[in-house]
């Protein structure tokens, strides 16, 4: 009811890690997608979920069955730098979370991103976007990663403007519909003006081929 009133347009719905619950928090985003549905038809939705881990298909399942219009589920970094930064989860684990979304429905846009700046090489993040084109994902978000505690892993580089237009560059080029790379570029960031450029290019797409 809140975001009726306040006349959002697009909304974005995360969470932390939820393995106290069974379902590993999916049911939550059921529920919100729903009942945003219900008291907002017309804003648009999208949701960052963790990974759900071996609950992953179920979860998948009931959540696209929801019907959110954007799935984001962040990479976060190249998979040589997983063990380090992302020690609890697994990088084609979220590759296949991806993949499993378009399979189920693919007028959902996916999204993904990573942050720079942690030690990974060129090559290796032009690989990422490689396999995230391979599991169709729509929308590639790249920004600069910040220490938040001096107990989390230390900056390794601050990559400059310049590297993360060439990056954003190369992206496009390798066909994603949206990309936002910049350093103050978050999961979120413009997230609503983001889609609508994002839905824009694919009904360009689409005009293309009738």
């Amino acid at each position: 009811e809140a975001a009726a009133k306040l006349g959002l347009e697009h909304i974005v719905v995360t969470s932390v890690d939820r393995d106290d619950l069974a379902d590993g928090g999916a049911g939550q985003f059921v529920k919100v997608i729903e009942a945003l549905r219900r008291t907002t038809p017309k804003t648009t939705i999208e949701i960052l979920t963790p990974d759900f881990r071996g609950r992953m298909q179920a979860a998948v399942e009931s959540i696209v069955a929801a019907g959110p219009d954007v799935y984001n589920h962040n990479l976060e970094t190249v998979p040589r730098l997983y063990p380090t930064i992302r020690p609890g989860a697994r990088y084609y684990a979220s590759l296949r979370l991806l993949e499993q979304v378009k399979s189920h429905d693919p007028a959902i846009f996916t999204k993904s991103g990573i942050m720079l700046g942690l030690g990974e090489e060129r090559l290796e993040v032009h690989q990422v976007m490689d396999d995230m084109r391979c599991a169709q994902i729509d929308f590639l978000t790249m920004g600069q990663y910040l220490r938040p505690t001096p107990k989390h892993t230390a900056v390794i580089e601050f990559v400059t403007p310049q590297a993360f237009d060439a990056y954003g560059a190369i992206a496009r080029a390798k066909g994603f519909l949206q990309v936002a790379a910049s350093p103050l570029t978050r999961s979120s960031y413009h997230a609503g003006d983001d889609f609508q450029a994002m839905r824009a290019a694919r009904e360009a797409q689409l005009a293309k081929t009738r």
